[in-house]
């Protein structure tokens, strides 16, 4: 009897979790709607976007910067090593260019941009929420989608690819340095190796990829903070949860993007 009582406590839990969990998903695909249809119409406050792609970018390109430098010295080191096993480390340059070119560059600096960027905007939203400013700009007669949420998707949608370019640039300077110094390759033929192991579709493949995640990443933190309860504790509490939202859509979409880039570009 315990045990069926157990089975049907899971069982009802289960289904708890996933009639709100398809709740959830339905309210937020509902506030995605709304902030195309501001979109579509042309509300966008331009002064506004202007404001979110200083801080966003500003906030986060140290980091992405440091974070892409590291990754290519460390790409550089270990293809040198590995390579040298082969006598190909002339290889080392395109190693290098097409892994942060393909995926590393898009995917670490749209995950550095979530925890920096993603969790700023679910924090500010979070604390206007719960301290009633969003309720009072409706008040006010002005769509809170239209004043605080589209300016920072805009604004989300428009740096994340400049950051992502940017980082490509630093990880290769810094496979670079490493192929100069303790692989012993001359500059330019470094610098040419890489250029000649490029094509439009390395960079492309990549360089698409970063407006889903942009997309996702905006969407997800934007609405994680408009959906803000319980106070200060809340603000917390939801801020952590959009970046690791953020983090898993990041991985998993780069995952179906890959296999489907791969299929129709090769």
């Amino acid at each position: 009897m315990n045990r069926s009582n157990h089975s049907f406590s899971f069982l009802g839990q289960f289904f708890r979790h996933a009639a709100e969990g398809l709740a959830g998903l339905g309210n937020a695909l509902f506030f995605l709607g709304s902030v195309i249809k501001n979109i579509a119409r042309g509300k966008i406050r331009f002064g506004e976007v202007i404001k979110q792609i200083n801080e966003q970018g500003m906030q986060s390109v140290v980091v992405i910067a440091l974070t892409s430098l590291a990754s290519g010295v460390v790409l550089a080191l270990q293809g040198y090593v590995t390579m040298s096993r082969f006598g190909a480390k002339e290889k080392v340059a395109s190693l290098v260019a097409l892994s942060l070119v393909r995926e590393l560059g898009p995917v670490f600096s749209s995950l550095v941009f979530s925890g920096k960027a993603g969790a700023r905007m679910t924090a500010e939203l979070g604390a206007m929420n719960v301290n009633n400013q969003i309720t009072a700009t409706r008040v006010m007669g002005v769509d809170p989608i239209e004043f605080l949420v589209v300016p920072r998707m805009v604004a989300c949608f428009l740096v994340l690819p400049i950051l992502v370019v940017f980082s490509e640039v630093i990880g290769i300077m810094g496979g670079y340095l490493i192929g100069v110094t303790d692989a012993n390759m001359p500059g330019a033929f470094y610098i040419n190796q890489t250029l000649r192991s490029l094509d439009y579709v390395d960079f492309f493949s990549g360089f698409i990829k970063t407006f889903f995640f942009a997309i996702l990443i905006s969407w997800t933190c934007c609405y994680q903070g408009f959906m803000t309860t319980g106070g200060s504790l809340g603000v917390g509490k939801y801020t952590t949860k959009a970046v690791a939202l953020a983090y898993i859509l990041v991985v998993v979409s780069n995952t179906i993007l890959t296999k489907i880039i791969l299929t129709f570009w090769g």
